[in-house]
């Protein structure tokens, strides 16, 4: 197996061996939950962290990226690519709580390009902070709306030449939630490394809440027997990642889906793995 693999299928046997059971108001649905998991991958030692103990649509978290990087939160380009955000899309088409949006115009600053500018100007900055969670809105009884980030802050730093990221998300559904997010926020992670001519190190990965919904239990007991030979998936990304992105260079999706397929061979899919709205 993978590293990815191993550390991911680790996590799923802690909680559902360990993890308290508890009804989620809001769903309605039970959960195994624990609190503060952490884990790490090195990139340029363990892989790139895709989940192959089953299959995955990965063209979506790279549409995703992109459209983030985009600073959209009309979401016609990303429903070409994925219907997951379908759920959250507002009356106008849009999703109020868009990442790449928060990231690029809601705080009236771009985060992104500043970031890329501090970093550029002084590698050893620690204030490489990007910010999604809005205090004035979200939570707490803030604005009605029908998405409120996940992931709502990221940290990037480069140590040694090495550009590491660490995420920090307040709840995370450990079957559908964390393999996408990972591979999302690890390849945004590659992104910025290559913007800025580093290369890509430590990517962090922190839960307040990590959680599996009752009618996934199957699927991750499933997911704890399985077994794989698949090697670490090392690759060569298209270059300009980030500056073709920010265009809506939507040819990138596909270049970047290319350099994973010849690597990616996931597993059966766990069939009945559905979305908990």
């Amino acid at each position: 197996m993978t590293t990815f693999d191993t550390i991911y299928q680790g996590i799923i046997k802690k909680i559902i061996e360990e993890g308290v059971e508890e009804l989620n108001e809001r769903t309605g649905h039970k959960t195994k939950s624990l609190p503060g998991i952490t884990f790490q991958i090195d990139l340029e030692k363990d892989g790139f962290p895709v989940l192959t103990l089953r299959k995955n649509p990965i063209k979506s978290p790279i549409a995703e990226q992109v459209w983030f990087i985009s600073g959209e939160k009309n979401t016609e380009f990303l429903r070409k690519y994925t219907k997951m955000w379908d759920e959250f899309i507002e009356p106008d088409g849009t999703i109020t709580s868009a990442y790449g949006y928060r990231w690029k115009h809601h705080f009236k600053r771009d985060q992104l390009r500043n970031l890329i500018e501090l970093l550029q100007k002084e590698p050893s900055s620690r204030h490489g902070v990007i910010i999604t969670w809005d205090p004035n809105d979200d939570g707490h009884g803030g604005t009605s709306k029908k998405n409120v980030p996940c992931p709502f802050a990221f940290t990037v730093n480069i140590i040694g030449g090495r550009l590491n990221l660490h995420n920090i998300i307040r709840s995370n559904d450990m079957i559908l939630g964390c393999p996408f997010d990972t591979f999302g926020f690890a390849l945004i992670m590659c992104t910025l490394a290559q913007k800025l001519n580093v290369r890509p190190g430590m990517y962090t990965h922190t839960i307040s809440n990590a959680h599996i919904y009752d009618i996934h239990y199957d699927g991750a007991n499933e997911l704890i027997r399985r077994k794989n030979d698949h090697p670490n998936i090392f690759l060569s990304l298209p270059k300009e990642i980030f500056d073709r992105a920010e265009k809506k260079d939507e040819n990138i999706v596909d270049e970047i889906y290319q350099a994973f397929a010849p690597y990616y061979k996931p597993g059966e899919p766990i069939i009945g793995l559905n979305i908990v709205k």
